[in-house]
């Protein structure tokens, strides 16, 4: 067999090679969506709208209660997501407070995990609705009370002061029933 022969088999078994993976590769990433086209942001009536909220849980009580509460002259906003937080700085010293919404939660599933994590964990409640009280043994600073939600799920608020200058658990146990109890 001669050298041309040979270099033209190899050449015309290359292209195949290259255009089957070729057709492979067009025909793997070939998808149908099924829907009408709509520019960005616009809505059709009857859209599913479980997203209108999102995020607008973390100003259900206001920065500035949020300040008064822990004593703060000057609040910053930290993160904002399914936690949000925030770092404050006042007569009681910086303190960092949190506020979580778990809309599938439990107080079960958080006093287990409090348990779990060796916080002493008490049963209370807020504005007659069940809640519960958290206090990480090492930090007296700190203090977290979590209350079911009358729309379902659980909040709750953390409230760390670093100079202990107050109860943790007064301020959190305040911004828990300003969060219940929208009336306030």
């Amino acid at each position: 067999m001669s050298v041309n022969v040979a270099t033209r088999r190899i050449r015309r078994a290359v292209r195949v090679v290259a255009a089957t993976a070729a057709v492979g590769l067009i025909a793997g990433c070939g998808s149908s969506i099924q829907g009408s086209p709509r520019a960005e942001g616009e809505s059709s009536p009857g859209d599913n709208e479980q997203f209108t909220a999102l995020l607008e849980e973390c100003s259900a009580v206001t920065e500035g209660q949020i300040a008064q509460t822990v004593g703060a002259d000057a609040i910053e906003r930290g993160f904002f997501g399914a936690i949000c937080r925030w770092d404050t700085i006042g007569s009681n010293g910086p303190a960092k407070v949190t506020f979580n919404w778990f809309e599938t939660g439990s107080l079960d599933t958080e006093k287990e995990t409090g348990e779990k994590l060796g916080y002493a964990v008490e049963s209370s409640t807020v504005q007659g609705n069940r809640s519960l009280v958290m206090r990480p043994p090492d930090d007296p600073g700190s203090c977290g009370v979590t209350v079911g939600s009358p729309s379902g799920g659980v909040v709750g608020w953390w409230v760390q002061f670093t100079a202990a200058a107050a109860d943790p658990c007064d301020a959190a146990s305040t911004l828990a029933e300003l969060t219940v109890n929208r009336s306030i």
